[in-house]
C-alpha cells in the first residue's frame, strides 16, 4: 500500500504541474469511445432488454479497463522495479483531474466577464444541464457545483482508490465515473441503459464523498472562507440531492461561501427538481468560481497530507 500511496502522490504532483494536456491521448478518451460503441451496439441488439444490457455495459467497461491496466503494469514490471513505479505514477496522474478542473472553471469566469453568451457557451463544456437560458448567477452556481462535485469525483475518490488498490483500482474507478457521466442519467433515453453505471458510481463515491465534505470544511478555514459554516451546512444539507453523494461537497462549498446551490434545473429539455443546499445569505458572483477553485486546491492539499502521513515510518 505504501508504494501505491507514493505513486499516487507523484501522480498528483504531475497533475498539478501539467494538468491534462490536450495533445495527450488520455485513457478516458478511449474509455469514452468504447462506451459509445457498446451503447450503440447494445441498443441495436437488445432494444427491449436495455435494463439487463446495462449490466453488461458496466461490467465490460470497468473490468476491461482494469485488465488493460493490469497488463500494462505487468509489462512495466518485466523491466524492473523502478519502471513499474514510474508506470504506476503515470497511471495515477491519468486518474486525477485537479488542475484541469480548476482551469475549466476559471475559463468560465473569464468568459462570463466578457458576456453572458460567452459564459453560457463555456459552462456548457463542464455541466450536463441545459445552459442556453442560464442567468449570470445561475452560470456561477452551476460552475461552483461542478467544481465541488468534481473535487470528489476527479480528485478525492481517485486518490483514495489509488492508495487502496493502486492504478488498477484507480483506473477502474475512472471507468465507472466516465460511464456515469455518459449514461448515468434519469431521462427516458438513459434510464434503462445507465442505471447500473449510476449505482456503481454511487457505491464507489460513498466514502470519498463524506471524506470530501469533512476535508473541504477544514480547507475552507485554511483558504480564508467560513469553515465553521461549511461544516454546519454539511451536517444539515448533506442529504439534499437526488444523488446520495453530491450534496456533501456542494454543502461544504455553499456553506463556506454563504450562497445557496441546488434547486430546479433543466436537463435534456425537461426540468429536474432538486432540493436547495445552503442559505441564500447573498447572491452568487463571478468571484465565487475562484473561491470554489481555492476550495478544490485546499481540499486536495489536505488529502495529499493524509497520504504523506501514511508514508511515515510506523
Amino acid at each position: 500500500m505504501r508504494a501505491n500511496v507514493a505513486a499516487m502522490l507523484l501522480g498528483l504532483f504531475i497533475d498539478m504541474l501539467i494538468g491534462d494536456p490536450e495533445w495527450f491521448p488520455h485513457p478516458v478518451r478511449f474509455i469514452g469511445r468504447y462506451i459509445s460503441f457498446m451503447e450503440g451496439r447494445l441498443r441495436r441488439r437488445f432494444p427491449d432488454k436495455l435494463h439487463a444490457a446495462a449490466v453488461l455495459l458496466t461490467l465490460s467497461t470497468v473490468a476491461g479497463t482494469m485488465l488493460v491496466t493490469a497488463a500494462a503494469l505487468g509489462l512495466a514490471g518485466l523491466l524492473g522495479r523502478w519502471p513499474l513505479f514510474i508506470a504506476k505514477a503515470l497511471l495515477s496522474w491519468m486518474c486525477i483531474s485537479c488542475r484541469c478542473m480548476a482551469k475549466e472553471a476559471e475559463q468560465v469566469r473569464a468568459q462570463l466577464a466578457r458576456g453572458l453568451e460567452r459564459g453560457r457557451r463555456q459552462v456548457s463544456r463542464i455541466v450536463g444541464r441545459d445552459t442556453a437560458c442560464l442567468s449570470e448567477e445561475e452560470i456561477v452556481k452551476a460552475t461552483v457545483e461542478t467544481v465541488a462535485e468534481n473535487t470528489t469525483d476527479g480528485v478525492i475518490s481517485p486518490m483514495l482508490w489509488l492508495a487502496l488498490l493502486g492504478p488498477i483500482g484507480g483506473m477502474g474507478f475512472k471507468a465507472a465515473s466516465t460511464l456515469d457521466s455518459m449514461v448515468g442519467y434519469l431521462d427516458d433515453r438513459h434510464r434503462d441503459i445507465g442505471w447500473s453505471s449510476a449505482r456503481l458510481d454511487d457505491a464507489l463515491n460513498y466514502i470519498p464523498a463524506r471524506l470530501t465534505g469533512a476535508l473541504m470544511s477544514c480547507a475552507a478555514a485554511i483558504v480564508r472562507l467560513d469553515g465553521r459554516n461549511a461544516w454546519r451546512i454539511v451536517k444539515r444539507d448533506h442529504a439534499n440531492h437526488l444523488s446520495p453523494n453530491c450534496a456533501w461537497s456542494e454543502a461544504a462549498a455553499a456553506g463556506a461561501m454563504h450562497i445557496q446551490l441546488g434547486g430546479t434545473h433543466e436537463y435534456f429539455g425537461k426540468p429536474v427538481e432538486k432540493p436547495t443546499i445552503g442559505d441564500p445569505d447573498r447572491r452568487a458572483e463571478g468571484e465565487d468560481i475562484h473561491r470554489a477553485c481555492r476550495l478544490l486546491y485546499g481540499t486536495t492539499a489536505l488529502m495529499a497530507l493524509l497520504g504523506m502521513l501514511a508514508l511515515l515510518p510506523k
